[in-house]
Protein backbone atom coordinates (compact mmCIF):
# COMPACT_ATOMS: atom_id res chain seq x y z
CA UNK A 1 0.00 0.00 0.00
CA UNK A 2 1.42 3.64 -1.00
CA UNK A 3 1.62 5.66 2.13
CA UNK A 4 0.71 9.17 1.26
CA UNK A 5 0.77 10.56 4.96
CA UNK A 6 2.42 10.47 7.73
CA UNK A 7 2.29 8.14 10.92
CA UNK A 8 3.92 10.32 13.99
CA UNK A 9 4.23 8.44 17.22
CA UNK A 10 1.14 11.12 18.95
CA UNK A 11 -0.86 9.67 16.13
CA UNK A 12 -0.30 5.92 16.83
CA UNK A 13 -1.33 6.27 20.06
CA UNK A 14 -4.95 8.25 18.79
CA UNK A 15 -5.04 5.03 16.73
CA UNK A 16 -4.46 2.82 19.51
CA UNK A 17 -7.15 5.02 21.38
CA UNK A 18 -9.70 4.97 18.57
CA UNK A 19 -9.51 4.67 14.92
CA UNK A 20 -12.44 6.88 14.36
CA UNK A 21 -10.13 9.88 16.24
CA UNK A 22 -7.13 9.03 13.94
CA UNK A 23 -9.16 9.28 11.03
CA UNK A 24 -10.90 12.70 12.35
CA UNK A 25 -7.12 14.31 13.21
CA UNK A 26 -5.65 13.60 10.16
CA UNK A 27 -8.81 14.10 7.81
CA UNK A 28 -11.35 17.07 9.75
CA UNK A 29 -9.16 18.04 12.49
CA UNK A 30 -11.67 20.68 12.92
CA UNK A 31 -13.83 19.00 14.08
CA UNK A 32 -11.33 18.40 17.33
CA UNK A 33 -11.69 20.47 20.07
CA UNK A 34 -8.85 23.12 20.77
CA UNK A 35 -6.89 22.02 23.58
CA UNK A 36 -8.08 24.03 27.28
CA UNK A 37 -5.52 25.65 29.71
CA UNK A 38 -5.35 22.38 31.54
CA UNK A 39 -4.11 20.37 29.02
CA UNK A 40 -1.66 23.43 27.90
CA UNK A 41 -0.30 23.65 31.38
CA UNK A 42 0.48 19.49 31.44
CA UNK A 43 2.17 20.09 28.16
CA UNK A 44 4.18 23.12 29.58
CA UNK A 45 4.57 20.76 32.80
CA UNK A 46 6.21 17.91 30.46
CA UNK A 47 8.42 20.56 28.64
CA UNK A 48 9.57 21.86 32.27
CA UNK A 49 10.31 18.47 33.10
CA UNK A 50 12.25 17.72 29.77
CA UNK A 51 14.22 20.53 30.27
CA UNK A 52 15.65 19.07 33.39
CA UNK A 53 16.08 15.97 32.20
CA UNK A 54 18.87 17.20 29.67
CA UNK A 55 20.60 18.49 32.55
CA UNK A 56 21.61 15.15 33.68
CA UNK A 57 23.58 14.75 29.52
CA UNK A 58 26.32 17.75 29.81
CA UNK A 59 27.59 16.61 26.36
CA UNK A 60 23.95 16.35 25.08
CA UNK A 61 23.61 18.16 21.69
CA UNK A 62 19.64 19.68 21.31
CA UNK A 63 17.80 19.25 17.97
CA UNK A 64 15.72 22.10 17.31
CA UNK A 65 12.28 20.76 17.06
CA UNK A 66 10.23 22.98 15.58
CA UNK A 67 11.35 22.70 11.85
CA UNK A 68 10.68 19.46 10.72
CA UNK A 69 13.25 19.18 7.78
CA UNK A 70 16.27 20.60 9.47
CA UNK A 71 15.29 18.45 12.69
CA UNK A 72 15.50 15.48 10.00
CA UNK A 73 19.12 16.64 8.43
CA UNK A 74 20.49 17.40 12.04
CA UNK A 75 19.46 14.16 13.63
CA UNK A 76 21.07 11.80 10.66
CA UNK A 77 24.57 14.36 10.56
CA UNK A 78 24.44 14.29 14.33
CA UNK A 79 24.17 10.26 14.76
CA UNK A 80 27.51 10.04 13.28
CA UNK A 81 28.74 12.19 16.39
CA UNK A 82 27.99 9.44 19.50
CA UNK A 83 26.62 11.99 21.42
CA UNK A 84 23.71 12.03 23.22
CA UNK A 85 21.01 13.48 21.22
CA UNK A 86 17.30 15.43 22.61
CA UNK A 87 14.84 15.33 20.26
CA UNK A 88 15.94 13.29 17.48
CA UNK A 89 13.48 12.84 14.74
CA UNK A 90 13.93 9.29 13.06
CA UNK A 91 11.28 8.99 9.67
CA UNK A 92 11.50 5.64 7.54
CA UNK A 93 9.02 4.45 5.65
CA UNK A 94 6.31 7.48 6.56
CA UNK A 95 6.20 6.87 10.38
CA UNK A 96 7.79 9.02 12.37
CA UNK A 97 9.01 9.78 15.98
CA UNK A 98 10.59 12.18 17.49
CA UNK A 99 13.28 11.10 20.64
CA UNK A 100 13.59 12.85 24.13
CA UNK A 101 16.76 11.66 24.84
CA UNK A 102 19.02 9.11 22.12
CA UNK A 103 21.92 8.41 24.20
CA UNK A 104 24.91 6.22 22.72
CA UNK A 105 26.15 3.44 24.09
CA UNK A 106 28.68 0.59 23.52
CA UNK A 107 30.61 0.70 19.86
CA UNK A 108 27.27 1.14 17.81
CA UNK A 109 24.04 0.58 20.33
CA UNK A 110 21.66 3.56 21.46
CA UNK A 111 19.70 3.76 24.33
CA UNK A 112 16.02 5.26 23.91
CA UNK A 113 15.00 7.39 27.11
CA UNK A 114 11.45 9.03 27.38
CA UNK A 115 10.79 11.96 29.68
CA UNK A 116 7.38 12.28 31.62
CA UNK A 117 6.22 14.67 33.50
CA UNK A 118 4.14 12.02 35.62
CA UNK A 119 4.98 10.19 39.03
CA UNK A 120 4.14 6.51 37.56
CA UNK A 121 4.14 4.49 34.62
CA UNK A 122 0.91 4.13 32.82
CA UNK A 123 0.09 1.44 29.94
CA UNK A 124 0.20 4.02 27.54
CA UNK A 125 3.65 5.05 28.10
CA UNK A 126 4.71 1.31 27.08
CA UNK A 127 3.13 1.71 23.41
CA UNK A 128 4.68 5.63 23.51
CA UNK A 129 8.38 3.51 23.55
CA UNK A 130 7.58 0.84 21.46
CA UNK A 131 6.75 3.26 18.81
CA UNK A 132 9.95 4.82 19.13
CA UNK A 133 11.93 1.61 19.14
CA UNK A 134 10.07 0.35 16.37
CA UNK A 135 10.91 3.60 14.08
CA UNK A 136 14.50 3.66 15.10
CA UNK A 137 14.81 -0.40 14.40
CA UNK A 138 13.60 0.17 10.99
CA UNK A 139 15.71 3.50 10.49
CA UNK A 140 18.75 0.85 10.94
CA UNK A 141 19.50 1.90 14.35
CA UNK A 142 20.56 -0.73 17.60
CA UNK A 143 18.34 -0.16 20.06
CA UNK A 144 19.85 -1.81 23.74
CA UNK A 145 17.74 -0.64 26.17
CA UNK A 146 14.61 2.02 26.59
CA UNK A 147 13.97 3.97 29.46
CA UNK A 148 11.66 6.01 30.93
CA UNK A 149 12.15 8.67 33.28
CA UNK A 150 9.61 10.31 35.54
CA UNK A 151 9.32 12.51 38.28
CA UNK A 152 10.40 11.08 41.70
CA UNK A 153 7.42 12.69 44.10
CA UNK A 154 9.51 11.86 47.27
CA UNK A 155 12.30 14.10 46.20
CA UNK A 156 12.24 17.67 48.71
CA UNK A 157 13.62 20.82 47.18
CA UNK A 158 16.35 21.95 49.29
CA UNK A 159 18.08 25.51 47.94
CA UNK A 160 17.89 24.39 44.26
CA UNK A 161 16.42 21.63 42.49
CA UNK A 162 18.70 18.75 41.70
CA UNK A 163 17.99 17.04 38.54
CA UNK A 164 19.45 13.66 39.50
CA UNK A 165 16.99 13.49 42.59
CA UNK A 166 13.70 15.09 40.82
CA UNK A 167 13.85 12.54 37.88
CA UNK A 168 14.12 8.77 38.30
CA UNK A 169 14.45 6.35 35.28
CA UNK A 170 13.27 2.68 34.98
CA UNK A 171 14.12 0.01 32.02
CA UNK A 172 11.27 -0.90 30.29
CA UNK A 173 11.32 -4.69 28.95
CA UNK A 174 10.29 -6.02 25.96
CA UNK A 175 8.07 -8.82 27.08
CA UNK A 176 5.24 -8.72 29.64
CA UNK A 177 3.70 -5.34 28.26
CA UNK A 178 2.64 -6.55 25.18
CA UNK A 179 3.28 -3.53 23.21
CA UNK A 180 6.06 -4.55 20.85
CA UNK A 181 3.74 -7.65 20.14
CA UNK A 182 2.23 -7.14 16.67
CA UNK A 183 2.98 -3.43 16.13
CA UNK A 184 4.39 -4.00 12.39
CA UNK A 185 0.04 -5.29 12.21
CA UNK A 186 -1.18 -2.26 14.19
CA UNK A 187 1.07 0.46 11.95
CA UNK A 188 -0.52 -1.34 8.49
CA UNK A 189 -3.90 -0.95 9.85
CA UNK A 190 -3.48 2.28 10.84
CA UNK A 191 -2.07 3.36 7.41
CA UNK A 192 -5.13 1.81 5.97
CA UNK A 193 -7.48 3.57 8.36
CA UNK A 194 -5.92 6.99 7.49
CA UNK A 195 -6.82 5.93 3.70
CA UNK A 196 -9.69 5.42 3.79
CA UNK A 197 -12.50 7.95 2.64
CA UNK A 198 -15.00 7.00 4.83
CA UNK A 199 -14.77 7.59 8.68
CA UNK A 200 -14.79 4.51 10.43
CA UNK A 201 -17.51 3.77 12.49
CA UNK A 202 -17.21 3.19 16.14
CA UNK A 203 -19.62 2.57 18.89
CA UNK A 204 -18.89 4.48 22.20
CA UNK A 205 -17.07 2.11 25.53
CA UNK A 206 -14.16 2.56 27.56
CA UNK A 207 -11.79 3.51 24.97
CA UNK A 208 -13.40 7.49 25.17
CA UNK A 209 -11.93 7.83 28.56
CA UNK A 210 -8.88 5.71 28.30
CA UNK A 211 -6.34 6.13 28.46
CA UNK A 212 -7.37 10.03 28.15
CA UNK A 213 -10.97 11.68 27.55
CA UNK A 214 -11.01 11.98 23.71
CA UNK A 215 -11.84 15.18 22.61
CA UNK A 216 -14.65 13.51 20.14
CA UNK A 217 -15.86 11.96 23.18
CA UNK A 218 -18.63 14.97 23.31
CA UNK A 219 -19.29 14.46 19.55
CA UNK A 220 -19.91 10.96 19.83
CA UNK A 221 -22.01 10.71 22.70
CA UNK A 222 -24.24 13.37 21.98
CA UNK A 223 -27.23 10.63 21.24
CA UNK A 224 -27.57 10.14 24.71
CA UNK A 225 -30.22 11.57 26.81
CA UNK A 226 -29.93 14.27 29.59
CA UNK A 227 -29.72 12.37 31.94
CA UNK A 228 -28.19 8.76 30.86
CA UNK A 229 -27.16 5.73 32.30
CA UNK A 230 -23.51 7.25 32.17
CA UNK A 231 -24.66 9.22 35.09
CA UNK A 232 -25.16 6.52 37.49
CA UNK A 233 -23.35 6.61 40.51
CA UNK A 234 -19.67 4.48 41.19
CA UNK A 235 -18.41 2.17 38.41
CA UNK A 236 -19.17 2.26 34.42
CA UNK A 237 -19.10 -1.24 34.38
CA UNK A 238 -23.06 -1.05 35.14
CA UNK A 239 -23.63 1.55 32.56
CA UNK A 240 -22.03 0.04 29.75
CA UNK A 241 -24.01 -3.41 30.39
CA UNK A 242 -27.04 -1.70 30.38
CA UNK A 243 -25.85 0.37 27.47
CA UNK A 244 -25.08 -3.01 25.46
CA UNK A 245 -28.67 -3.79 25.72
CA UNK A 246 -29.97 -0.63 24.40
CA UNK A 247 -30.75 0.78 27.59
CA UNK A 248 -29.80 4.20 27.73
CA UNK A 249 -32.23 6.25 30.15
CA UNK A 250 -32.53 5.28 34.34
CA UNK A 251 -36.24 5.52 33.21
CA UNK A 252 -35.80 2.75 30.70
CA UNK A 253 -33.96 0.40 33.64
CA UNK A 254 -35.59 -3.19 34.36
CA UNK A 255 -37.01 -3.23 38.00
CA UNK A 256 -34.69 -6.46 38.23
CA UNK A 257 -31.61 -5.39 37.00
CA UNK A 258 -29.43 -4.94 40.62
CA UNK A 259 -28.49 -1.31 41.32
CA UNK A 260 -26.80 -0.15 44.43
CA UNK A 261 -28.76 1.97 46.73
CA UNK A 262 -27.44 5.39 45.49
CA UNK A 263 -28.20 4.29 41.64
CA UNK A 264 -31.62 3.38 43.31
CA UNK A 265 -32.17 6.84 44.71
CA UNK A 266 -30.98 8.34 41.06
CA UNK A 267 -33.35 6.09 39.05
CA UNK A 268 -36.19 6.89 41.66
CA UNK A 269 -35.56 10.82 40.77
CA UNK A 270 -35.96 10.62 37.31
CA UNK A 271 -39.04 8.61 37.02
CA UNK A 272 -40.64 10.74 39.73
CA UNK A 273 -38.98 14.11 38.45
CA UNK A 274 -38.43 15.21 41.52
CA UNK A 275 -35.39 15.48 44.16
CA UNK A 276 -34.59 13.20 47.08
CA UNK A 277 -34.83 14.83 50.18
CA UNK A 278 -33.59 12.57 53.13
CA UNK A 279 -34.81 14.99 55.77
CA UNK A 280 -33.87 13.23 58.93
CA UNK A 281 -30.45 12.21 58.05
CA UNK A 282 -29.84 15.86 56.78
CA UNK A 283 -31.25 17.33 60.29
CA UNK A 284 -28.39 14.97 61.79
CA UNK A 285 -25.90 16.30 59.88
CA UNK A 286 -27.23 20.01 60.58
CA UNK A 287 -27.33 19.29 64.29
CA UNK A 288 -23.61 18.72 64.41
CA UNK A 289 -23.33 22.47 63.30
CA UNK A 290 -21.92 24.65 66.34
CA UNK A 291 -22.00 28.73 66.38
CA UNK A 292 -20.14 30.28 65.06
CA UNK A 293 -20.03 28.85 61.73
CA UNK A 294 -16.61 29.22 59.22
CA UNK A 295 -17.39 28.19 56.10
CA UNK A 296 -13.69 27.66 54.78
CA UNK A 297 -11.93 27.38 51.15
CA UNK A 298 -8.75 27.13 50.09
CA UNK A 299 -7.07 27.10 46.74
CA UNK A 300 -3.61 25.64 45.76
CA UNK A 301 -1.25 25.70 42.82
CA UNK A 302 1.18 22.83 41.80
CA UNK A 303 3.77 21.91 39.97
CA UNK A 304 6.12 18.85 38.56
CA UNK A 305 9.45 21.06 39.11
CA UNK A 306 9.37 22.55 43.33
CA UNK A 307 9.18 26.40 43.34
CA UNK A 308 9.69 26.41 47.30
CA UNK A 309 12.45 25.55 49.65
CA UNK A 310 10.85 22.11 51.49
CA UNK A 311 8.39 21.24 48.78
CA UNK A 312 7.78 18.14 46.87
CA UNK A 313 6.87 17.57 42.98
CA UNK A 314 3.01 18.29 42.63
CA UNK A 315 2.36 19.13 46.50
CA UNK A 316 -0.37 21.87 46.59
CA UNK A 317 0.68 24.98 47.67
CA UNK A 318 -1.94 27.05 49.49
CA UNK A 319 -2.10 31.14 48.01
CA UNK A 320 -5.99 31.88 49.01
CA UNK A 321 -8.32 31.81 51.23
CA UNK A 322 -11.83 32.49 51.82
CA UNK A 323 -13.94 32.86 55.10
CA UNK A 324 -17.20 33.47 55.77
CA UNK A 325 -18.15 33.42 59.55
CA UNK A 326 -21.59 33.51 61.18
CA UNK A 327 -21.96 33.96 64.74
CA UNK A 328 -25.58 32.90 65.15
CA UNK A 329 -28.47 32.04 63.27
CA UNK A 330 -29.31 34.51 60.69
CA UNK A 331 -27.01 36.15 61.79
CA UNK A 332 -25.47 38.81 59.21
CA UNK A 333 -21.68 37.35 57.72
CA UNK A 334 -18.37 38.94 58.15
CA UNK A 335 -15.73 37.94 55.37
CA UNK A 336 -12.05 37.57 55.63
CA UNK A 337 -9.94 37.09 52.76
CA UNK A 338 -6.19 35.99 51.95
CA UNK A 339 -4.67 36.46 48.32
CA UNK A 340 -0.73 36.20 48.13
CA UNK A 341 1.18 38.72 45.92
CA UNK A 342 3.08 36.03 44.16
CA UNK A 343 6.47 37.49 44.63
CA UNK A 344 7.48 34.17 46.85
CA UNK A 345 6.27 31.25 48.90
CA UNK A 346 2.90 31.98 50.13
CA UNK A 347 2.44 29.54 53.21
CA UNK A 348 3.68 31.49 56.03
CA UNK A 349 1.92 34.39 55.53
CA UNK A 350 -1.15 32.24 54.51
CA UNK A 351 -0.55 30.02 57.51
CA UNK A 352 -0.25 33.22 60.07
CA UNK A 353 -2.88 34.92 58.28
CA UNK A 354 -5.65 32.10 58.62
CA UNK A 355 -4.79 31.60 62.38
CA UNK A 356 -5.75 34.97 63.33
CA UNK A 357 -8.97 35.17 61.87
CA UNK A 358 -10.19 31.28 62.58
CA UNK A 359 -11.66 31.44 66.00
CA UNK A 360 -11.10 28.87 68.62
CA UNK A 361 -14.37 27.59 68.84
CA UNK A 362 -17.38 26.89 66.58
CA UNK A 363 -17.44 24.64 63.40
CA UNK A 364 -15.13 25.02 60.07
CA UNK A 365 -17.42 23.79 57.14
CA UNK A 366 -15.58 23.26 54.52
CA UNK A 367 -16.90 21.03 50.93
CA UNK A 368 -14.34 18.56 50.18
CA UNK A 369 -12.85 18.05 54.17
CA UNK A 370 -9.68 15.71 52.95
CA UNK A 371 -8.21 18.48 50.25
CA UNK A 372 -8.45 21.34 53.28
CA UNK A 373 -6.84 18.88 55.95
CA UNK A 374 -4.23 17.66 53.78
CA UNK A 375 -3.28 20.95 52.89
CA UNK A 376 -3.43 22.12 56.78
CA UNK A 377 -1.20 18.78 57.79
CA UNK A 378 1.49 19.82 55.42
CA UNK A 379 1.48 23.23 56.91
CA UNK A 380 2.14 22.10 60.08
CA UNK A 381 4.41 19.81 58.94
CA UNK A 382 6.16 22.86 57.18
CA UNK A 383 5.55 24.81 60.43
CA UNK A 384 6.14 22.83 63.58
CA UNK A 385 4.94 26.27 65.56
CA UNK A 386 1.77 25.62 63.97
CA UNK A 387 1.16 22.10 64.56
CA UNK A 388 -0.78 21.96 67.94
CA UNK A 389 -3.15 24.67 66.28
CA UNK A 390 -3.32 22.69 62.95
CA UNK A 391 -4.20 19.35 65.08
CA UNK A 392 -7.09 21.55 67.27
CA UNK A 393 -8.86 22.21 63.86
CA UNK A 394 -8.89 18.36 63.46
CA UNK A 395 -11.92 17.71 65.25
CA UNK A 396 -14.29 20.75 64.45
CA UNK A 397 -14.09 20.96 60.23
CA UNK A 398 -17.18 19.59 59.19
CA UNK A 399 -17.73 18.37 55.55
CA UNK A 400 -20.38 19.83 53.73
CA UNK A 401 -19.97 16.70 50.80
CA UNK A 402 -21.16 13.89 52.93
CA UNK A 403 -24.98 14.93 52.81
CA UNK A 404 -24.59 15.08 49.11
CA UNK A 405 -21.84 12.34 48.47
CA UNK A 406 -24.38 9.88 51.32
CA UNK A 407 -27.10 10.78 48.64
CA UNK A 408 -29.06 12.48 51.62
CA UNK A 409 -30.34 15.31 49.02
CA UNK A 410 -30.13 14.04 45.46
CA UNK A 411 -31.58 16.04 42.29
CA UNK A 412 -31.38 14.75 38.50
CA UNK A 413 -29.66 17.79 37.49
CA UNK A 414 -26.49 16.95 39.53
CA UNK A 415 -26.18 14.17 36.96
CA UNK A 416 -24.62 11.68 40.04
CA UNK A 417 -22.00 14.38 40.57
CA UNK A 418 -21.90 15.89 45.04
CA UNK A 419 -19.66 18.43 43.30
CA UNK A 420 -20.27 22.14 44.40
CA UNK A 421 -20.63 23.30 41.24
CA UNK A 422 -23.49 20.49 40.21
CA UNK A 423 -24.68 20.84 43.60
CA UNK A 424 -24.81 25.15 43.88
CA UNK A 425 -27.10 25.22 41.19
CA UNK A 426 -29.16 22.86 41.79
CA UNK A 427 -30.16 23.97 45.48
CA UNK A 428 -29.98 27.76 45.26
CA UNK A 429 -30.13 28.85 41.23
CA UNK A 430 -26.42 30.14 41.27
CA UNK A 431 -23.65 28.92 39.41
CA UNK A 432 -20.46 29.84 38.57
CA UNK A 433 -20.76 30.24 34.44
CA UNK A 434 -20.86 34.07 35.42
CA UNK A 435 -17.17 34.21 36.43
CA UNK A 436 -14.31 34.69 34.01
CA UNK A 437 -12.32 32.27 36.99
CA UNK A 438 -15.07 29.14 37.45
CA UNK A 439 -13.09 26.28 38.94
CA UNK A 440 -10.07 25.23 41.05
CA UNK A 441 -8.02 24.07 38.01
CA UNK A 442 -8.36 27.90 35.96
CA UNK A 443 -7.87 29.39 39.70
CA UNK A 444 -4.72 27.52 39.63
CA UNK A 445 -3.51 28.20 36.59
CA UNK A 446 -4.18 32.02 36.47
CA UNK A 447 -2.09 32.47 39.95
CA UNK A 448 0.73 30.61 38.33
CA UNK A 449 0.43 33.30 35.50
CA UNK A 450 1.34 35.95 38.17
CA UNK A 451 4.59 34.37 39.76
CA UNK A 452 5.93 33.68 36.51
CA UNK A 453 5.89 36.93 35.52
CA UNK A 454 4.05 35.93 32.26
CA UNK A 455 1.40 38.42 32.79
CA UNK A 456 1.16 42.14 32.46
CA UNK A 457 0.65 44.67 35.80
CA UNK A 458 -2.96 45.26 34.15
CA UNK A 459 -3.55 41.85 33.68
CA UNK A 460 -2.62 40.38 37.35
CA UNK A 461 -5.45 43.33 38.56
CA UNK A 462 -7.84 41.45 36.80
CA UNK A 463 -7.07 37.75 37.89
CA UNK A 464 -6.18 39.22 41.13
CA UNK A 465 -9.76 40.60 41.17
CA UNK A 466 -11.34 37.23 39.33
CA UNK A 467 -9.95 34.86 41.75
CA UNK A 468 -11.14 37.35 44.91
CA UNK A 469 -14.42 36.51 43.39
CA UNK A 470 -14.49 32.59 42.77
CA UNK A 471 -13.42 31.97 46.00
CA UNK A 472 -15.66 34.16 47.89
CA UNK A 473 -18.71 32.33 45.74
CA UNK A 474 -17.45 29.05 47.38
CA UNK A 475 -17.78 30.14 50.75
CA UNK A 476 -20.87 32.20 50.14
CA UNK A 477 -22.00 29.42 48.18
CA UNK A 478 -21.84 27.02 51.18
CA UNK A 479 -23.95 29.63 53.52
CA UNK A 480 -26.73 28.86 50.74
CA UNK A 481 -27.02 25.33 50.40
CA UNK A 482 -26.88 24.84 54.47
CA UNK A 483 -29.86 27.46 54.42
CA UNK A 484 -31.05 25.54 51.88
CA UNK A 485 -30.96 22.39 53.67
CA UNK A 486 -32.50 23.57 56.57
CA UNK A 487 -35.02 25.13 54.77
CA UNK A 488 -35.86 21.80 53.46
CA UNK A 489 -35.80 19.91 56.29
CA UNK A 490 -38.11 22.48 58.65
CA UNK A 491 -41.93 20.81 58.48
CA UNK A 492 -42.90 16.80 59.28
CA UNK A 493 -40.79 13.90 58.07
CA UNK A 494 -40.66 12.50 54.84
CA UNK A 495 -41.10 8.79 53.73
CA UNK A 496 -37.64 8.55 51.93
CA UNK A 497 -36.18 8.84 55.62
CA UNK A 498 -35.70 5.09 55.16
CA UNK A 499 -33.08 5.61 53.87
CA UNK A 500 -30.43 3.05 54.52
CA UNK A 501 -28.84 2.08 51.49
CA UNK A 502 -25.76 -0.15 50.96
CA UNK A 503 -23.32 0.85 48.74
Amino acid sequence: MTRKRLLTKSKYLNGLQCPKYLWVKLNESDRIPRFDESMLYRFNQGHLVGEFAKKLFPDGINIPADDFKINLKQTEELLKERKPLFEAGIMVDNTFSRIDILKPVGKDEWNIIEVKSSTKIKNVNFHDISFQKYCCEKYGLKIRNCFLMTVNNEYVMQSDVDPASLLTMTKIKDEGDGSTNGIEQRVESMFSTIASEKCPAVTIGKQCNRPYECPLKIECWSFLPENSIFDMYGSKKDAFELFEKGIYSFKDIPDDFPLSGKQEIQRSCEISGKPHIGKEPIRQFLNRLEYPLYYLDFETFSGAIPLFDGTRPYQQIPFQFSLHVVDEDNAATRHYSFLADGKGDPRAEFVATLKRVLGNSGSIVVYNQSFEKSVLKALAEMFPEYSDWVESLNDRIIDLLAPFKSFHYYDTRQKGSASIKNVLPVLTGTSYDHLDISDGMNASLAFLGVISNSASAEEIIKIRNDLEKYCKLDTEGMIWIVDKLKELTKAGTDDKDKEKQKD
